[in-house]
């Protein structure tokens, strides 16, 4: 709208200036020179006037580029005086600007925060300038993994550590990559990759380098600490009991030395106690057994097989044992042509116990069912469920049944289930389970 007003002020005036001047031209040629005089004043005052007219909003959009130019948009032009067009004009100048403002402050809050998330990481990162060398920016995590102090330029690095700065900065690594370096008198191995983008003219490499030797330490370390707790508490209730009982068996033997007439020895009961004793020391060797097989399966003996023969060997293993149990057991597939490469027997005795903990599972469950599923998602990956509707599992131990040991049956060794994962994980796949308490379990095998 006020464009259209700046064009009919504009035409107007320029209908003034064209009569005023055909009007002055009229007044020459009757020879009226008090006319022409007066006519040539006001055509020379609407000649300022439209001059005017048209040099305020030049200048207020030049006051406006030259503020941009700059990046000046703290600039506030008046808006409550001059003329009403050029109100309207800087009004729209002030939206713009505080409309920028708002962008910058955003822009601002979201590399502050992206800033805080990369300093969080453990992980060191840093963009240079390919030509100059200059740090477009880097994070604390780079600079401590590297053992070097903070640095604007990474000739810095060139001319402290050669043969660091030829390996991290001049070589190229595409893909993720696995190195080790030096520093000082140790050597550390990290994963590193780089990539190179283009900011208008300037070219920039991003580097991204782990601690290899540092995570994995930290997952070894809290991976043990969880073995061992499990250790220590299956090891102390098998000691304990022989401990106790080996220590009254003593005191006996003791007495009957020392008093042979008071004291009678009672041979029964020695040797169940000897008995008990062999037992429970035969357990703890059986356990300690049970934590060696963890170790065992390492290579795989791969192979082509179709789903469908997989589930005819396990079905016709044990259809027969789990409906004497009263429980219906059910194979399907969603396509016959589904085929994997696995090690056959290592993949039967996945399957083979999670079906074997869905019986368990079902035993006092009306109208137990057990269902297993293979299918193939949009994704390709190709997936085996065991679906049961027994007791399902608790929620406060459904994070701790792949450790090794841990187990809620008083009859487990805890082990079935940690050898699942490590079957699954050396056939690059994994494990997942979803269970609601009193409803059923479904264990997934991803491929």
């Amino acid at each position: 709208m006020n464009y259209r007003t700046y064009i009919l002020k504009l035409f107007f005036r320029i209908i003034l200036l064209v009569g005023a001047i055909l009007g002055l031209i009229y007044t020459i040629y009757i020879d009226q020179t008090a006319y022409s005089i007066l006519i040539g004043i006001l055509l020379l005052y609407l000649i300022s006037n439209t001059y005017t007219f048209v040099k305020r909003r030049f200048v207020a959009m030049d006051d406006f580029f030259e503020a941009v130019k700059y990046r000046d948009f703290s600039r506030w032009f008046p808006e409550d005086r001059g003329p009403k067009d050029i109100r309207f004009l800087y009004t729209g100048f002030n939206e713009i600007n505080r409309t920028i403002k708002e962008i910058n402050s955003q822009n601002e809050a979201q590399y502050v925060y992206l800033q805080k998330i990369l300093e969080m990481v453990d992980i060191g990162i840093i963009a240079y300038n390919l030509e100059s060398g200059d740090v477009l920016w880097s994070n604390e995590p780079f600079g401590e993994i590297l053992d070097v102090p903070s640095f604007k330029n990474i000739r810095f690095i060139e001319n402290r550590k050669p043969e660091l700065f030829n390996t991290i900065f001049e070589t190229y690594h595409r893909e993720p990559d696995s190195i080790s370096i030096a520093l000082q008198n140790e050597s550390i191995k990290i994963l590193i990759s780089d990539t190179v983008f283009q900011v208008k003219e300037d070219a920039f490499k991003l580097i991204v380098i782990q601690d290899i030797d540092n995570t994995l330490n930290k997952n070894e370390s809290e991976s043990w600490k969880k073995l061992l707790s499990v250790m220590t508490h299956e090891i102390m209730n098998s000691i304990t009991p022989i401990s106790s009982l080996a220590d009254t068996l003593q005191q006996n033997l003791q007495l009957a030395i020392e008093h042979p007439e008071e004291t009678r020895l009672e041979l029964e009961d020695l040797n169940a106690g000897v008995k008990t004793i062999k037992n429970r020391s035969e357990g703890l060797l059986k356990f300690a057994k049970t934590y060696r097989s963890l170790s065992k399966v390492t290579q795989l003996n791969l192979q082509r097989v179709k789903i469908e023969d997989l589930f005819n060997n396990i079905q016709r293993l044990m259809e027969p044992s789990i409906k004497s149990k009263n429980i219906d057991i059910e194979f399907n597939i969603t396509s016959p042509k589904l085929e994997l490469d696995i090690d056959t027997h290592l993949i039967e005795q996945v399957l083979i116990n999670l079906i074997l903990n869905a019986v368990d599972a079902c035993k006092n469950k009306d109208e137990a069912k057990i269902k297993v599923q293979a299918s193939q998602n949009p994704n390709r990956d190709i997936i085996i469920k065991v679906y049961d509707n027994g007791s399902g599992i608790p929620s406060d131990i459904l994070e701790s049944i792949f450790v090794p040991f841990f187990t809620s049956k008083t009859t487990g060794s805890g082990i079935g289930l940690s050898l699942c994962k490590q079957i699954m994980l050396l056939h690059k796949g994994r494990i997942i389970v979803k269970s609601i308490e009193g409803e059923g379990s479904v264990f997934s095998l991803v491929f």
